[in-house]
């Protein structure tokens, strides 16, 4: 999918296609993750990328969502819909989420 206009895009999910997340249901919290952002007809701001390995595989299967730097694991296609939901809805999926990934502010 070609992105002409940035300005409405919201979230960018990376999902992990590396091996290892491959094994724990990669492929499948992908298509999970795009047919939700259909079905919610959200594809004018949340974007879908496949990455490599992202180096977290023990919490395999793995994804990232920017600008927040929101990573999350041991996704399954179950959540990876329900983290389009919460994305859609403006929360996060607090149950997979990296909470030592979290961005620290400045002032610490």
């Amino acid at each position: 999918m070609a992105i002409f206009d940035l300005e409405p895009m919201k979230h960018h999910v990376l999902i992990c296609n590396g091996g290892t997340c491959m094994r724990h249901e990669g492929e499948e919290v992908t298509q999970a993750i795009r047919d939700e952002i259909r079905k919610q007809q959200a594809e004018a701001y949340i974007h879908t990328t496949r990455t490599r390995c992202n180096g977290r595989c023990h919490d395999a299967a793995v994804v990232i969502v920017y600008p927040q730097g929101d990573w999350y694991g041991q996704m399954t296609p179950a959540s990876g819909t329900e983290l389009v939901q919460k994305l859609v809805a403006g929360e996060k999926l607090e149950p997979h989420l990296f909470h030592e990934c979290t961005r620290k502010s400045s002032s610490q």
